[in-house]
């Protein structure tokens, strides 16, 4: 097993904040920030083997009585980040609420981490060499929601452990990410090696002739940036995420499975990866920049309907690949419908035939649509045992723990201090809109001083009670009378302008 599976010290984390929390867990003495030597962080706590246990982040600090408050379902009562305990980094805002009922706990799960990534160690002992051979390593900033289902084990391991199958995963280019040449498109041997010197290593046979193809070769070769780098570690991480969750699930009592988003701060730049339903949003000067987008059966009908259409045994002989605008009656066998496959985006008339009588793979509209009439997200981590009701057809092969990766540049533009990125699991978006998540942004950091570090916390306070609503004779509701969100609600809203300071 990795260190990153075993939870241990691939790298450091700072101002911890992912592990589990079952009663008040004292804060570690603050060590000093990302300049300061890789010694001055500790290592990312070990998680126990506590996954099917009722857990709120740790970087809350709740006492035994607000874990309760937390647990509540009849109050809701928002959490936060308590004033006069330690801040997160970059003087993060959070806020949480537990849902309406519909769970018997609250299901999301949060973690905040600044995490140092050490070189791995070479295996000959010998320097790298190239311009970032002094540096040891780096630091990283990480945030990121796991939305919870049908259980909340999944969401309690990968808070616990994902940030550091992405330090495991980025341990490889230490060397290469600091170095300004285009990263080597071959390692040759030590992996260790500078990645100045990789790039210079010789196009030769292993006889030491130069192949005569070796000019067209190296035109052809594909540019591969830095920045793509980091992406596909983030993208194997969470690959890795998941098979560990799929090896351990018996052992740790893992239950279901969980939508997740993570931005990661590295060397001036934000990587947004989402898996699932949950959402990110950039507010700079009013504007809203989209960081992701939700992974859902409509959103990706295509890409279900073609694996189906590849791998029919898939279905079970239970399930039809196209898609109709309703339920086929069996009275309507040789009738024309309309339709659609997974070549289509419009709508064609097919003559109806026996196999259309089947289940569709994915049936109904918006928040209710379905796979195989059982799940609502379509990309996320977990979720290895579920099946299809009454049947022992398997989901997970449709379901991809890949995440779609967006990035933004904070070198590019001067940010004012009411620049924000907003991270919100489902609970928040289901009610409430873009627009109005940036009105509220706006509105409550205008009522704070600049510098006050507590703006960002009382902002994602207000997205989450708003959302939640005022519970009435009728439920949870808005302002408008509209029901408000009965669903978790998690929120992280981070400031654009740095981190700002660390006391």
């Amino acid at each position: 097993r990795s260190p990153a599976q075993r939870g241990e010290g691939s790298g450091h984390a700072w101002a911890g904040g992912a592990g589990g929390q079952h009663t008040r867990v004292p804060f570690p003495a603050a060590p000093a920030p990302p300049a300061a030597s890789p010694s001055a962080a500790g290592r990312c706590p070990t998680p126990g083997g506590a996954a099917a246990l009722f857990c709120r982040p740790a970087f809350l600090q709740l006492t035994p009585e607000e874990l309760r408050r937390a647990d509540d379902h009849t109050g809701r009562a928002v959490q936060s980040p308590r004033d006069g305990r330690r801040r997160l980094p970059w003087s993060t805002g959070y806020a949480e609420v537990i849902n309406a009922g519909k769970s018997q706990h609250n299901e999301d799960q949060a973690c905040c981490e600044v995490v140092f990534v050490e070189r791995r160690p070479s295996p000959r002992g010998r320097q790298p060499s190239g311009d970032g051979s002094g540096e040891k390593g780096f630091y990283f900033h990480y945030w990121a929601l796991f939305d919870g289902h049908a259980g909340s084990g999944a969401a309690v391991m990968a808070s616990k452990r994902l940030h550091l199958h992405i330090c495991e995963q980025l341990r490889d280019l230490v060397d290469i990410l600091q170095d300004p040449s285009p990263p080597p498109i071959c390692l040759q041997h030590d992996a260790r090696a500078g990645a100045a010197e990789l790039s210079r290593a010789p196009l030769t046979e292993d006889n030491g002739e130069v192949p005569s193809d070796a000019l067209p070769r190296f035109h052809l070769e594909k540019a591969v940036s830095h920045e793509s780098l980091v992406i596909g570690a983030i993208e194997n991480a969470f690959k890795h995420m998941d098979d560990q969750i799929e090896q351990e699930r018996a052992s740790q009592s893992i239950s279901g499975g969980c939508c997740a988003l993570a931005a990661v701060y590295l060397m001036g730049k934000f990587y947004v990866a989402n898996a699932g339903d949950s959402r990110a949003i950039i507010i700079r000067n009013g504007e809203i920049i989209p960081m992701s987008r939700e992974f859902t059966p409509e959103t990706e009908r295509q890409r279900l309907q073609f694996l189906a259409f590849l791998r029919p045994e898939l279905l079970g002989k239970e399930f039809t690949h196209l898609e109709f605008p309703r339920r086929i009656q069996p009275k309507e066998l040789g009738k024309k419908m309309l339709y659609r496959d997974q070549n289509m985006n419009g709508w064609a008339y097919k003559k109806i035939e026996e196999d259309d009588l089947k289940f569709p793979l994915i049936y109904g509209e918006g928040k209710k649509a379905r796979v195989m009439a059982t799940i609502g997200v379509t990309r996320g981590l977990g979720d290895h045992d579920l099946k299809v009701f009454s049947s022992n057809i398997h989901i997970k092969p449709f379901l991809s723990c890949f995440p779609e990766v967006r990035v933004y540049d904070l070198t590019q533009y001067e940010h004012c201090p009411d620049d924000v990125l907003v991270l919100g699991t489902d609970g928040l978006w289901d009610v409430t809109n873009d627009e109005e998540v940036a009105s509220v942004v706006m509105e409550v950091l205008t009522s704070y001083e600049p510098n006050d570090p507590c703006r960002y916390t009382m902002v994602a306070q207000e997205l989450v009670v708003r959302s939640r609503g005022v519970l009435k004779e009728r439920g949870w509701r808005l302002p408008n009378d509209r029901l408000g969100s009965g669903d978790d609600i998690s929120v992280f809203v981070i400031p654009l302008g740095g981190p700002g300071n660390y006391t």
